[in-house]
């Protein structure tokens, strides 16, 4: 399997000034610090929606791992439980929702895609690909 990552997306909290305080003073700190196994934290803030209706989720954080098995052994630590019981305890707009997804990454506008893509047509066809 490939790296998975576990996304959290925090509902608007009735007070965005005090949420984001705790946030980013004490959630962010206590995630980076005892979340055993991660590769990667990435914390985002929804500003919109494309038809301008106020966004379900303010914040969705996402806790990249190695393998499944890292976010397991993760999600059982005690500083993942601590970190994870500290996500609901400050999500003051409501619960917030957990999820565990594995990423595929697709690459535009480069060149090696184009290598690729190209390698996976017969030799006769190629001749018409752009140099």
């Amino acid at each position: 399997m490939a790296g998975v990552k576990l996304i959290v997306m925090y509902p608007r909290p009735r007070d965005i000034d005090a949420f984001e305080k705790v946030y980013q003073e004490e959630h962010v700190p206590m995630a980076v610090e005892k979340l055993s196994g991660k590769t990667k934290f990435v914390a985002t803030k929804v500003v919109a929606t494309p038809d301008g209706t106020p966004p379900p989720f303010y914040r969705i954080a996402e806790v990249h791992f190695p393998s499944l098995e890292a976010l397991q052994a993760c999600a059982q630590s005690e500083g993942g439980k601590e970190t994870v019981a500290h996500a609901v305890e400050i999500s003051s707009g409501g619960t917030p929702v957990f999820l565990i997804a594995e990423e595929q990454v697709f690459a535009f506008g480069s060149k090696s895609l184009w290598d690729r893509l190209r390698a996976c047509v017969a030799p006769q066809e190629n001749s018409m690909a752009p140099s």
